[in-house]
């Protein structure tokens, strides 16, 4: 009776893998010949395990990654993808996070900019930073929306303050004004201060004409190029890779 209403306080204080874990010992003689200390550090370690594992599912869902199973244990390192193994082992530990750089990854379509980008997005998660993931034609739909029903200051607030944003499609249409506005806006506050990725079918001079405006593409372009990484995505779609298509 006593042992059930132990557990009953496990529970009410949200520590029921610690519960359940003191269930086991009274329960399995083999359990027996540990020190109490040792039973603690045990039943610490379930709980503890299992609220980084619920964390962590929670930040990758919560990131809205297009390709949910991304991680950089299975990119594809072929030849002809010119892709450097050491540089993105560097940027999977994150650090570019923590000195609030960027990373711009650059290829023709079906290179896989998008793997490449929520891959690094999950590795951000597995050390606890939280990311968001758009397509840059959905995140100005969103601003837009936002701004008819008078949400816009929390929407771009948001977007601007994630620890790790990543914008796919850059540039793949051009702007209006007011898009190039929103987007300055956005750079400007992340500037040394978050880390943001860039995936674009275009070299950085293509987004001058996407964006139009001189003096606009110059102070965004400004502040995402100069602290930011470069990768080159090279070779033939992965579609057709791994489609099979002769």
């Amino acid at each position: 009776m006593l042992s059930e209403t132990t557990i009953d306080k496990f529970n009410e204080l949200h520590l029921s893998k610690m519960g359940e874990m003191f269930r086991e010992f009274l329960g399995n003689a083999e359990f027996a010949d540990l020190s109490f200390e040792e039973k603690v550090g045990i039943m610490v370690d379930r709980e503890w395990s299992s609220r980084r594992s619920s964390r962590l599912s929670r930040l990758c869902k919560g990131a809205g990654y297009v390709i949910s199973d991304a991680c950089v244990e299975n990119i594809n390192y072929a030849t002809q993808r010119k892709l450097n193994k050491a540089m993105i082992a560097r940027l999977s530990a994150c650090t570019f996070i923590q000195d609030a750089n960027n990373i711009i990854i650059q290829g023709a379509t079906g290179t896989g900019k998008t793997y490449l980008s929520c891959a690094l997005g999950v590795s951000a998660n597995r050390n606890f930073y939280p990311a968001k993931y758009f397509r840059l034609p959905d995140l100005l739909s969103d601003l837009e929306n936002a701004r008819i029903n008078g949400t816009y200051p929390k929407v771009i607030r948001e977007v601007q303050r994630v620890k790790l944003l990543i914008l796919d499609e850059w540039m793949l249409y051009p702007l209006t004004k007011t898009e190039a506005r929103d987007i300055l806006e956005i750079v400007d506050a992340r500037y040394k201060r978050h880390s943001t990725i860039f995936c674009s079918q275009f070299e950085v001079g293509g987004w001058y004409e996407k964006i139009g405006d001189a003096t606009l593409a110059d102070a965004i372009c400004d502040r995402i190029v100069n602290n930011a990484y470069r990768v080159v995505l090279e070779g033939e779609s992965m579609r057709k890779i791994l489609g099979g298509v002769e």
